[in-house]
């Protein structure tokens, strides 16, 4: 089964130096039917202008990931990380009883796009994880490449939660197939170019629910950003 998210429908705010597309209930959008997908709780497809960004702020029990599309975000928080990353790099956090953190984009003029993911953790106070990661375009060129996953898996980066998260930029009339396991979902996100996933059309901004298939077809009607998150089934 397959419910497309056209980006015209999804959540919206413009605080001027925040434009924001939610793809879930977040801030002033609600919608009580559109909460979460399985232990998917926040997509925020976030453009951030020079010289802003988030002042430090908490969290607590929720794993959070930044993929960073364009641009560069500098991140600082209360355990004493500070880093800079750039196009295709990842940080993550687990938020245990508690963090703070804050996220700038420090250019003079270039503005920073990026996909912040929220995943519920299995359960609440689990000890806390920071990292990053810094991926090469050539590994994600063409093929999928498997950013984050459970503590059990093969991802560099592991968090609690039992999920997988894959990216891939595939060139214009590209194809790649990927198996999904029995009882698991799939929340697919179109960030650049547009796709054709097992006969639906996706266009940038837009994304995919996926439930009860055997296999996904993706195929590259131009060049292809997309990222997905795979989880149990709800």
């Amino acid at each position: 089964m397959l419910r497309k998210i056209s980006k015209e429908g999804m959540g919206k705010s413009n605080l001027g130096w925040l434009n924001s597309r939610f793809h879930f209930s977040f801030a002033n959008y609600y919608n009580p039917d559109n909460i979460n997908f399985g232990v998917l709780r926040v997509i925020n497809d976030d453009l951030i202008e020079p010289k802003s960004g988030f002042d430090s702020h908490p969290h607590s029990d929720m794993e959070i990931i930044s993929y960073i599309i364009d641009g560069e975000i500098t991140h600082k928080d209360s355990m004493g990380n500070e880093e800079v990353l750039k196009r295709g790099e990842v940080q993550y956090l687990s938020a245990g009883s508690g963090i703070f953190h804050s996220e700038f984009n420090q250019h003079d003029s270039k503005i920073l796009r990026l996909l912040q993911i929220w995943i519920l953790p299995p359960k609440k106070s689990l000890p806390k994880l920071y990292g990053s990661y810094k991926f090469k375009k050539e590994q994600r060129e063409d093929k999928f490449l498997n950013i984050v996953s459970s503590q059990e898996g093969e991802a560099p980066i592991k968090l609690y939660q039992d999920v997988n998260i894959y990216v891939s930029e595939l060139k214009k009339e590209k194809k790649l197939t990927f198996d999904i396991l029995k009882n698991r979902q799939i929340y697919f996100v179109q960030i650049e170019g547009s796709s054709n996933i097992n006969g639906e059309i996706l266009n940038f901004g837009d994304a995919l629910e996926i439930q009860k298939e055997d296999t996904i077809e993706i195929e590259a009607l131009e060049n292809s950003h997309f990222l997905f998150i795979e989880m149990k089934e709800e």
